[in-house]
């Protein structure tokens, strides 16, 4: 049994007088050797690898399609040269790619069903938190199906590719605005203590994200497709890096609340 700990020095959500105290507030710690079989982790370490591990998946894999000499040595960011997809289509870049991809895609969606724990143990049952685990977790998935039909040929399997990014990055996009909309509502009710500016990083950058799309959606409907297709690869890079942007967000939100899940034994 895993539960959310909200650290010291950090109030507690309110709770109805009429009702128990909730499961998500931190209990006293019991005594003898079932206090020995509690562990006690902090939080924020998972967000940072969700975010550092998409990162170096992808640039470990330009940088040896570059040495392979599979794709040009350029800036992605600015000159559009070269896709994520094709940096790590082919040989080593794919299988490093894949190996570092498929353990993110798990701890992103284990940081959105932790952030929704979370977020509802201190504003209650809203609806944008309800979906917030379900949306964060169909997201991993599709990150899952993108990174595991990299490389492989057919139209099924580029489909497969094709939905996985839409899938993700749409999903994505909503979580992030979704979280922080709520951790702006938690400072504001100052249950927790929070510089303004982390939980509107969030919002900031979900909206970045749409804007990328609406200059995707522009570039496809007013310039040819060499044009094109230089512009979604540098959208591309540029909103992978607003994902790794917002998870090292909030792994620093969770760093300063001093939030550590503690893993228990199920009840006997």
């Amino acid at each position: 049994m895993a539960e959310v700990d909200n650290g010291p020095g950090h109030a507690e959500p309110a709770h109805p007088p009429s009702g128990p105290p909730s499961g998500h507030a931190r209990c006293s710690a019991p005594d003898g050797p079932e206090r020995e079989r509690l562990l006690s982790l902090p939080l924020w370490p998972l967000a940072l690898l969700a975010a550092l591990l998409p990162a170096a998946a992808a640039l470990l894999a330009l940088w040896l399609a570059v040495r392979a000499g599979g794709v040009p040595a350029c800036n992605p960011f600015i000159d559009g040269c070269v896709s994520i997809s094709r940096a790590a289509r082919h040989d080593l870049p794919n299988h490093v790619f894949r190996s570092l991809m498929l353990p993110a895609a798990t701890l992103q969606g284990l940081v959105w069903l932790l952030t929704a724990r979370w977020l509802r143990a201190g504003l209650g049952s809203t609806a944008g938190l309800r979906a917030l685990a379900p949306l964060g977790l169909t997201a991993a998935v599709a990150l899952v199906l993108y990174a595991s039909f990299l490389g492989t040929e057919g139209p099924a399997y580029r489909w497969l590719r094709q939905y996985g990014t839409v899938v993700y990055f749409g999903f994505t996009c909503l979580c992030l605005l979704l979280t922080g909309d709520a951790m702006m509502r938690l400072a504001a009710s100052r249950r927790v203590t929070l510089p303004r500016a982390l939980p509107a990083a969030l919002t900031v950058l979900a909206a970045v994200l749409v804007a990328l799309g609406l200059v995707n959606a522009l570039v496809a409907a007013l310039f040819d497709v060499t044009v094109k297709a230089r512009i979604e690869n540098v959208t591309e890079w540029w909103g992978a890096l607003v994902f790794v942007l917002g998870f090292a967000a909030l792994a620093l939100v969770w760093r300063r609340l001093g939030l550590r899940v503690t893993i228990a034994p199920p009840p006997r």
